[in-house]
């Protein structure tokens, strides 16, 4: 079988393939928190030396913890608007479609050409779930989306937006908020001291991608226009996981506890 190779310059870009190969690995495990025969196959048909990634055990439950979160608030965000629209941006070779499939929502998966090229070769186009290939900052994406009047909008931002400029993460807010009003958005971030952390890691530098984007609480897009409004947060370390060992015990150093979390807002409804 001839291998599929992903052909960027782009150091952010072969970041997708980290997230892949997690997934790959937690469906090889005996008792995996997630069982992704996707990615199984995904990985067997691309022409790359997955040994780069091997994540430590810590780094390897959370990638999966944090993939789960976003598939419930996902769930939950479905079961309360089962005919939505919702649009993975950076969705790089995430199968949260095929997951979460309700029959009904109209799915957008979202990324730079060149990834959209390489996932479109491997992953199958489906009823209702369309590509985009395109940079989330280029408002060109917008039309194809908004063509559904009457329904909620998702947003999912899962792995992206710690890698760009703090100006650029707050652009995207107000154009979703202006563009969408009333849109739910979730994110991951990291507080500015994590995101140094992360970047003197080996381990986050294996493809040379660097993190910038940092927030100090959840609170603070708030302030970055009318209507952004937090609905509710989650961090690593709020309940206890067997898979985290040792590390659990960060949840009593301040600096580690809530440094690394995913964010849930609501975008474009003035708070009354």
């Amino acid at each position: 079988m001839t291998k599929l190779k992903l052909e960027s310059q782009d150091k952010i870009v072969e970041t997708l393939l980290i997230a892949l190969n997690a997934r790959a690995v937690e469906a090889r495990l005996p008792n995996p928190l997630l069982y992704d025969e996707h990615a199984v196959r995904l990985v067997e048909q691309i022409d790359y030396d997955f040994s780069r990634f091997k994540l430590a055990g810590h780094d390897q439950a959370t990638t999966i913890m944090r993939l789960l979160q976003f598939d419930l608030l996902t769930k939950d965000f479905l079961s309360r608007y089962p005919l939505s629209v919702v649009v993975h941006i950076g969705c790089g070779l995430d199968t949260r479609f095929e997951r979460l499939d309700n029959g009904l929502v109209e799915w957008y998966d979202l990324d730079l050409p060149e990834v959209a090229s390489f996932r479109q070769k491997l992953i199958p186009a489906k009823e209702r779930s369309h590509l985009l290939g395109c940079s989330v900052f280029d408002p060109t994406w917008l039309e194809a989306v908004r063509n559904h009047p009457g329904r909620s909008y998702l947003f999912l931002a899962e792995g992206v937006l710690p890698y760009f400029t703090e100006q650029q993460v707050m652009q995207l807010f107000v154009l979703l908020a202006e563009s969408f009003p009333g849109c739910e958005l979730v994110c991951d971030g990291m507080t500015p001291a994590m995101i140094g952390l992360h970047n003197l890691k080996l381990s986050f530098s294996k493809v040379g991608a660097r993190l910038q984007w940092g927030l100090k609480t959840g609170r603070q897009p708030e302030s970055w226009g009318a209507g952004i409004r937090l609905l509710s947060e989650w961090f690593y370390f709020d309940r206890p996981e067997p898979r985290l060992g040792s590390s659990q015990l960060m949840r009593y150093i301040p600096l580690f506890a809530k440094g690394v979390g995913i964010f849930h807002y609501q975008l474009g409804i003035d708070q009354v």
